[in-house]
């Protein structure tokens, strides 16, 4: 009998794990870009998706913590629906890592590179860092990864919260006004950006498995993140409009709130945040990646090779090698120019929005008999249907991988065929 994955994860590791994996560059970028669009509006979306981000975030954790398994959303969709579905729904979430995580890398790397006036290879170098670092410690085990990211998230939101709270000075209420400045329809268009701040709730379901009280922690751990995250997105995006500084440059906004408030300083501790903020998402989704990896093989629906385990660490050694692989031919093809960064941007949105859809609809299914968690369920599975409508060419991403998993699946059948005969 293999032995599973030791159980390491206690609640100030969950709630660290829940905003590695949310926050992301976004708040870095995300409220300048809303603002560019919306004016001063955009702080209505805000408000809107404060109210929103709660169902999408325990929709995801009442089924962690029915079913705290290493297998997430790819096993919640299987029991819901049936193995074939969950198979394409677990291959969707793994096949999405391999390039969000890089592209985290890269983004974070991108900043820190900014404010210290580094090169483009210095910018791939620290990227690639990254990603050893997130690997590293996925290896050596959630326990060491799980302190290390309650360390990171706090070094986070120290600089976050400094930062807005030096802007309080320099608000001003003249920006808030004209309030609507391209209309009503600039709100609806600037929550489609909006909503990307708080995808990420399923990538934990992965390593429910692995916290020591899922009955009790993963429900407060959701509940803290969603409340920490979504105040400090709101006021984020206040710093922002009060001080005007998303006119200047909207994808770096914040980074102007911080070297007005502190000068070079400021702008320095900002590229240092967004490396931090990029690293902790890295290592909660190459965590999240790997132990799905181990489930699928243990289900027969990946190589075998994906369940080794560390014989000292009992963590998901063939996942990683799997990931390391991938992130290799990512950076490479990044270093070598042959994709850009805006198309690899791109091309997972699809993929996690699918993830992310299908676990709903399985809250949907598995929930039936819960009122309350029917209800939380059905609001998530409508959110994420209609964003799922702006996917555009992204589409084509999760259509080549179920094509792979088409021809996967009539050559393992051809083999077994082959050996009958």
């Amino acid at each position: 009998m293999k032995q599973g994955p030791k159980a390491t994860i206690r609640l100030p590791q969950a709630v660290a794990l829940y905003i590695g994996a949310v926050l992301g560059a976004g708040i870095l970028i995300v409220p300048g870009l809303a603002a560019q669009i919306a004016g001063p509006a955009s702080l209505i979306d805000w408000g809107f998706l404060l109210l929103l981000v709660l169902p999408l975030s325990l929709c995801m954790a009442y089924l962690s913590q029915k079913y705290p398994v290493s297998g997430g959303v790819c096993y919640f969709v299987t029991k819901a629906f049936g193995k074939i579905p969950g198979a394409i729904a677990g291959w969707l979430f793994l096949m999405s890592v391999p390039i969000g995580a890089p592209v985290a890398a890269l983004t974070g790397a991108g900043y820190l590179s900014a404010a210290l006036d580094l090169s483009e290879t210095s910018r791939i170098t620290i990227a690639c860092m990254v990603l050893i670092i997130a690997l590293l410690l996925n290896y050596l085990g959630m326990n060491v990864a799980g302190r290390i990211q309650v360390a990171v998230i706090f070094g986070i939101l120290t600089i976050l919260c400094l930062t807005i709270i030096g802007a309080a000075p320099h608000l001003k209420w003249i920006y808030f006004s004209p309030f609507m400045p391209h209309g009503v329809m600039s709100i609806g268009r600037a929550s489609t950006i909006l909503f990307w701040c708080f995808i990420g709730w399923e990538a934990v379901s992965n390593l429910s498995e692995e916290f020591v009280h899922p009955e009790r922690d993963v429900r407060r751990a959701t509940l803290i993140a969603a409340i920490v995250m979504g105040g400090l997105y709101f006021m984020t995006a206040i710093a922002v409009i009060g001080t005007d500084s998303y006119k200047n440059q909207s994808q770096a906004a914040l980074v102007n709130v911080a070297g007005e408030t502190y000068g070079r300083l400021g702008t320095i501790l900002t590229g240092i945040a967004s490396l931090l903020i990029c690293l902790a998402t890295v290592m909660a989704y190459t965590g999240a990646a790997s132990r799905l990896a181990y489930s699928l093989s243990e289900n027969g629906l990946a190589p075998k090779w994906f369940g080794r385990r560390s014989p000292k660490y009992t963590t998901p050694l063939g996942g990683l090698l799997f990931l390391a692989l991938c992130f290799i031919c990512v950076m490479a093809s990044y270093a070598l120019r042959l994709i850009s960064l805006t198309e690899l941007i791109q091309l997972p949105n699809a993929t996690f929005l699918l993830n992310y859809l299908s676990g709903c609809a399985a809250g949907v299914v598995l929930f039936k008999n819960e009122r309350k968690k029917l209800i939380v369920s059905l609001i998530s599975l409508l959110a994420t249907a209609i964003m799922f409508l702006f996917v555009g060419w992204a589409i084509v991403y999760p259509i080549v991988i179920f094509l792979m998993i088409v021809i996967g699946k009539m050559w393992i059948e051809h083999k077994k065929i082959r050996i009958n005969k």
